[in-house]
């Protein structure tokens, strides 16, 4: 943890500077620097496990009140883990930090994509590995100190569609056992912790492979506390570095996760 701490000053000043063009006389142009929401809406539609009944969107009161003034107010119910959504570390690691215990470093700091979608065009159930990672850094040059880390599979643009996108539309324990999606291989989690990275994400419904009967990458990086991303969209959108990401879930006392909302932060490209 030390050294994702340190990293939070310089962050701090960055992300200051940013709010400080937000508030300034003149408005902040494209030409300064892209918000890329990296989140998918909640609704009927949003995909969650098989086994979870998805999310509810109560409709309470929305209309004119007595006094004259318009008011509108719903109610929602949950899981923790479906739609964009954070795994907080004790999601496969006991002991480890909820929902409301990831220091804020965990969430907001530099970014890289690593983009496997050809390889996960070919292959489903593809595990990402650590040669990848490799290959990665051989084009784009070492993984910064204490990044997030997003894989780019390419699934997001299945979504919403449960078929393509999970594998199955099915639902139900049964369907758990024809999840086919790709996902992170857990030798390649291992060294990813190595690496000290500050949190992991993906454009997929699980950090493991669909197929994962052990959920191995989920125990690496929880039982090192390292915070996951899951089900992100829009990641096409983001160079392969030089930006950051804030990942802010719904602080749920005690929670294994909770829905997400993440953006990613991308300054002007140099001349």
């Amino acid at each position: 943890m030390r050294r994702v701490a340190s990293a939070a000053v310089p962050l701090a000043a960055s992300l200051l500077a940013l709010l400080a063009c937000a508030n300034a006389s003149r408005p902040v142009t494209d030409a300064e620097r892209t918000l890329v929401d990296l989140t998918h809406a909640f609704d009927a539609h949003t995909v969650y496990w098989p086994t979870e009944e998805g999310f509810v969107h109560e409709r309470g009161f929305a209309g004119r009140t007595d006094g004259g003034y318009w008011y509108e107010a719903h109610r929602f119910r949950a899981a923790e883990h479906g739609g964009t959504h954070l795994d907080a570390p004790v999601h496969f690691a006991e002991g480890r930090a909820t929902a409301d215990a990831i220091a804020l470093e965990r969430l907001v700091g530099p970014a890289v994509v690593i983009d496997v979608a050809e390889a996960c065009a070919a292959d489903r159930d593809h595990a990402v590995g650590v040669a990848e990672l490799e290959a990665w850094e051989r084009a784009h040059g070492a993984i910064p100190e204490a990044a997030i880390v997003l894989l780019r599979t390419g699934f997001a643009r299945f979504w919403p569609d449960r078929a393509r996108y999970l594998g199955t539309a099915e639902r139900g324990a049964g369907a758990v056992a024809k999840l086919r999606f790709p996902g992170l291989g857990a030798d390649a989690a291992r060294w990813l912790v190595a690496r000290r990275v500050r949190a992991v994400g993906i454009d997929t419904a699980s950090i493991d492979p669909g197929t994962s009967a052990r959920f191995e990458a989920h125990q690496v990086l929880g039982a090192a506390d390292v915070p996951v991303f899951e089900n992100l969209a829009a990641l096409e959108r983001l160079p392969a570095r030089g930006f950051e990401v804030v990942a802010l879930p719904m602080k749920i006392g005690g929670g294994s996760g909770g829905p997400l909302r993440a953006i990613a932060i991308v300054p002007p490209r140099r001349p």
